[in-house]
């Protein structure tokens, strides 16, 4: 599966494909496959750490359940600086919060896909990204979102 790491403030992050889509993103090093797919996604990754980009546009195949593919679909339709709790996504879904943290936690496309922008009703929740938390707050912050920080 072709790779492409970009370097970003939060540490490397490498994107894959398959089939001419994304299927995959994780806060490693060691892609560096040169696809136009993955120079398109290394190019809006940058342009999103650079602050000129709020909105992903690229061929996305996150793959698993149905309630993983609504519960991506779901995150993507979160606004750049906006969030959603698991419980507004649960009442959205039909489904149990609890199901819906699960999907969140098992996106294989973070950040493109922005699990970041959902949160618990007390709290953060959490992020599987490298560095967890600290990522998930450093990407808030980012997006102006910091006031739900406080």
């Amino acid at each position: 599966m072709p790779s492409l790491t970009v370097p970003t403030p939060t540490s490397p992050f490498t994107i894959s494909e398959e089939h001419g889509q994304i299927t995959r993103a994780e806060w490693s090093s060691g892609g560096d496959d040169v696809t136009p797919l993955l120079q398109d996604a290394a190019a809006q990754v940058t342009a999103y750490f650079d602050g000129r980009l709020t909105r992903f546009d690229l061929p996305l195949d996150p793959g698993g359940s149905s309630l993983q593919l609504r519960t991506c679909d779901a995150m993507s339709a979160i606004p750049f600086g906006e969030t959603r709790t698991y419980g507004e996504i649960a009442k959205a879904l039909g489904a149990p919060a609890q199901a819906i943290g699960q999907a969140c936690g098992g996106n294989p496309i973070p950040l493109i896909i922005p699990c970041h922008r959902v949160l618990a009703a007390s709290n953060l929740g959490g992020f599987s990204g490298r560095h967890g938390i600290e990522t998930k707050v450093w990407l808030l912050k980012h997006e102006g979102a910091a006031s739900l920080l406080i």
